[in-house]
């Protein structure tokens, strides 16, 4: 596939990722604490849960990671952290049917291999006796950094159904690792792979980022070709979102030194046809494949779903945030924990959850919410699936967006007939621009430049 730079250059501006809509932006405390435990008591008994559990902790920064983050050394914390984990999956059991089925549980951080084998053994042994109907074929996964885990680690996961985890590797070159502060051998990333194998781990995803320092067309070629070798079941390669007026550790990075948007696209290309010319498909927007994955045959279905968690073939299920600052979805809403430990612990002391922040979804809100996630997801929309659900005249209640997507019908990224919106392959690769389309908060934030990452 051949990209026009220049085209793809002139559509590079901030614009949200899509993880939710409403984004968190639009996150307020006009949500109130006794609305959320209202939603919570109210949720349909017979929609099963997605469970996501937060696990902050790191012991050194990477520069480039957007996660929030506790650094430390201290066990005392982390202990202290499993003690408020127990409190909080006390207080939430009183407040939701912890009887329906749990379809998928995912251990994010932070770094969830933080915890030792005895310290994770408990924290899925507390999570078990609050929910005891984990489904047969449940997706239970785990982020890890290679170079925090043991055999023990792996064990105590496999022992507890555990058949999906996440690698992160970023980069593989030395200059690039040290200067986003994460040193990571091939060798520890390659000794993690093989515990992976050995625990029967059904799916292994390996992230790669492009876009960091001194990252360049020849050295990227080279962290992919070592990647490949590990034989992952899936890629995750993610455009650096550089927003250092969010995060501090970004800070760090000397911007001089990042590559420009001409040399990203030129990663991009090369990383698309390199994958898909050794057996991968692209997956969404910045996942890769293999065809025998559930991922793929999601999306060749149309099936294919989007939420805090990234691609998932688990729709239909509501989810529920544990931890600090975990972020948990309903049919028509989603709720935010707080962000700072103080807080959550505070909250937590008081016999509450520890709910900051969310937001409650208008009629519109869905509306868009659809057909955002379903271009984010399968880069196609079925109006004649969307006005049967809604009961609305798609292109009368979208007249505004589809004169925005006239430059993209134009120039052959998109086309948009009475049946569908659907994208060209090079559209895939601007879907957050597309997406923007149907953001009716956009607006709210043209005029700023620090809101969100740039979409090339």
């Amino acid at each position: 596939m051949e990209l026009d730079f220049a085209k793809f250059t002139k559509y590079s501006k901030p614009g949200p990722r899509y993880t939710s809509y409403p984004t968190a932006l639009e996150f307020s405390d006009d949500f109130t604490y006794e609305t959320y435990i209202n939603k919570l008591k109210n949720q349909d008994a017979k929609r099963p849960l997605s469970l996501y559990f937060h696990l902050p902790f790191c012991k050194n920064a990477c520069y480039f990671c957007g996660c929030n983050v506790v650094f430390t050394s201290k066990e005392d914390k982390l202990i202290r952290y499993i003690d408020y984990l127990k409190k909080e999956l006390k207080i939430l059991s009183k407040h939701l049917n912890t009887k329906r089925k749990v379809i998928q549980m995912h251990f994010g951080g932070g770094t969830p291999t933080f915890f030792n084998a005895k310290q994770l053994d408990t924290i899925i042994k507390e999570i078990k006796k609050h929910f005891k109907n984990f489904a047969k074929d449940a997706e239970i996964s785990c982020e890890i950094d290679p170079r925090h885990i043991n055999e023990d680690q792996m064990k105590v996961m496999s022992k507890h159904g555990f058949n999906r985890v996440s690698f992160g590797i970023q980069d593989f070159n030395e200059k690039v690792q040290h200067a986003v502060h994460r040193v990571q051998p091939y060798n520890i990333t390659k000794d993690a792979m093989d515990l992976a194998r050995k625990y029967k781990m059904h799916s292994v995803n390996v992230d790669l980022i492009y876009g960091l320092p001194f990252q360049t067309l020849e050295s990227f070629k080279e962290t992919l070709s070592l990647a490949l070798t590990l034989n992952p079941d899936r890629f995750a390669v993610f455009n650096y979102a550089h927003v250092p007026w969010l995060k501090k550790t970004m800070r760090k990075i000397d911007e001089t030194t990042l590559p420009r948007p001409d040399e990203k696209l030129k990663i991009m290309q090369y990383t698309i046809d390199f994958l898909t010319a050794n057996g991968y498909e692209m997956i969404g927007m910045d996942h890769f494949a293999k065809p025998d994955d559930e991922l793929f045959k999601a999306i060749k279905k149309g099936e294919l779903h989007r939420n805090f968690q990234g691609y998932t073939t688990k729709g239909g299920a509501d989810l529920i945030g544990v931890g600090l600052t975990s972020i948990g979805e309903g049919v028509d809403y989603y709720a935010q924990n707080f962000k700072d430990m103080p807080s959550y612990e505070a909250a937590i002391d008081e016999g509450k959850l520890p709910f900051e922040r969310g937001v409650v979804l208008g009629d519109d809100d869905m509306i868009r919410q659809h057909v955002i996630m379903e271009l984010m997801s399968n880069f196609k929309l079925d109006i004649k699936r969307f006005e049967k659900l809604f009961d609305i005249e798609f292109k009368t209640y979208f007249a505004d967006a589809l004169d925005e997507l006239d430059v993209f019908v134009e120039e052959e990224l998109i086309t948009i007939c009475d049946d569908s919106i659907e994208c060209s392959q090079t559209g895939t690769l601007l879907i957050r621009n597309i997406a923007m389309a149907f953001d009716a908060y956009m607006h709210q934030h043209a005029g700023s430049l620090k809101t969100f990452s740039k979409t090339v």
